[in-house]
């Protein structure tokens, strides 16, 4: 089949919520599925800019046990002696597109069948689960760093150093992890997993796949408790991916899910907002009403602080401002910046008009996410929830090589993108 447009799928939260929490103790403390995209920053002073993330809440929640099956290996400061630094040159990219996880180690035989289906180039099992990191959950690959780096994104997979400082025993964080948690790179963190251990911070950077926060070794996985084999990777680069992820599915068992890493309809969650095939005028748009007392319900939040996966009404990130806002109008929208980026037609920043979302990259580390958003008031002016230690202001339009663009919100589009990804 011929190629198309390729980018990443934002909304896999409630997927990830099948990976298995480990926690220190006896008995697992459960957690709520996922971490919001941790991208909530100031558009209007980073030169750097990102998309705000999805509701994840930093107390417990139901979620999935640590099985009896897992092993354990040496604690993580018994390795660094032992692990071999050499990892193996990046020779080609392999696309990330289907990401396979379930709550135990998977059966052998599913990645040799999975390798043999039509379209299929690659696979690579991992092991994956939440453990805490300084306290906070994270969502965390144990991988082989010679055999899992050609499927992260480019800038990533790229670096040498990253992966040797994996492969001896270093945790590679997300960026934006690494900043609103406030780790410290170099330094040590503290990772409750079946034991407590301390890790080394080696880098940040993204790893590409949405709703990781961050890689260690398999080695280092598994002396935290991780089930062993739970995950894989599948590069497919010219499969349909829906076929392929209904064929993949039928391999699994009935815990297991499958779910593809990018849609192959162009979508501006990935590359950045672009202009769309359809006018604006073919979508229906916000009453009068409608658009009042959702800027008046923006407004009226001016000066709330800015906490990372705020929902209002007193606190807020930059998406959940945006939620809330239109949901005072009678409006569903989805709770990622990424996601509410595909809620209508892009449109010329020339054609901008007040209650249209303006969009940021805010990453450093992967610098085609969507990743920030603010309301846009007219006048050259915009309202947002910036970052850590700041509150909701009104700030001039920043226009920076950040921007990524205007989308004019369609109440249908953006209730449909809201039940679509959970």
């Amino acid at each position: 089949m011929r190629d198309r447009p390729r980018y990443l799928v934002p909304g896999l939260a409630a997927f990830f919520a099948l990976l298995a929490t480990v926690a220190v103790g006896p008995s697992s403390i459960p957690v709520a599925a996922g971490h919001p995209d941790r991208t909530s920053h100031a558009a209007a002073r980073s030169a750097t800019p990102g998309l705000s993330g999805a509701q994840t809440s930093r107390s417990p929640a139901p979620g999935l046990a640590i099985p009896r099956s897992a092993k354990f290996s040496l604690p993580v400061a018994a390795q660094l002696d032992s692990h071999k630094s050499n990892v193996a040159p990046l020779t080609r990219l392999k696309p990330a597109d289907l990401l396979v996880v379930a709550p135990d180690a998977l059966p052998g035989r599913v990645l040799a069948k999975a390798q043999r289906l039509r379209g299929v180039t690659a696979a690579q099992t991992l092991d994956a689960a939440r453990v805490r990191v300084n306290g906070s959950y994270a969502a965390i690959l144990g991988v082989d760093p010679s055999a899992f780096r050609p499927y992260a994104a480019r800038p990533t997979a790229a670096s040498d150093k990253l992966w040797q400082s994996v492969a001896s025993g270093a945790m590679a964080v997300s960026y934006t992890m690494g900043r609103l948690d406030k780790l410290p790179l170099g330094g040590e963190v503290e990772v409750a997993g079946a034991k407590q251990e301390k890790i080394r911070v080696g880098s940040f950077a993204t790893v590409g796949i949405t709703g990781v926060d961050a890689v260690v070794s398999d080695s280092v996985a598994r002396s935290l408790g991780f089930p062993i084999g739970n995950a894989i990777v599948i590069s497919a680069p010219h499969a349909n991916l829906s076929h392929l992820a209904a064929e993949v599915k039928r391999l699994l068992p009935r815990a297991a899910a499958v779910e593809p890493l990018v849609s192959q309809e162009g979508s501006p969650g990935r590359a950045g907002v672009t202009a769309a095939s359809a006018t604006s005028s073919a979508y229906p748009q916000l009453t009068g009403s409608q658009l009042i007392t959702m800027l008046r319900a923006a407004l009226s939040k001016r000066g709330r602080p800015y906490v990372w996966g705020g929902n209002g009404p007193d606190v807020f990130d930059c998406s959940g401002l945006v939620k809330w806002s239109f949901a005072q109008a009678g409006i569903v929208m989805p709770r990622v910046a990424a996601d509410q980026a595909l809620t209508g037609p892009a449109i010329p920043l020339s054609k901008a008009a007040a209650g249209d979302l303006l969009f940021y990259h805010t990453d450093p580390t992967d610098p085609g996410y969507v990743s920030h958003v603010a309301i846009y008031l007219g006048h050259g002016l915009m309202i947002q929830a910036p970052e850590p230690g700041l509150d909701v202001e009104v700030v001039p339009v920043a226009l920076g090589p950040e921007f990524a663009g205007v989308v004019r919100v369609d109440p249908r589009l953006a209730s449909s993108v809201a039940a679509s990804v959970g």
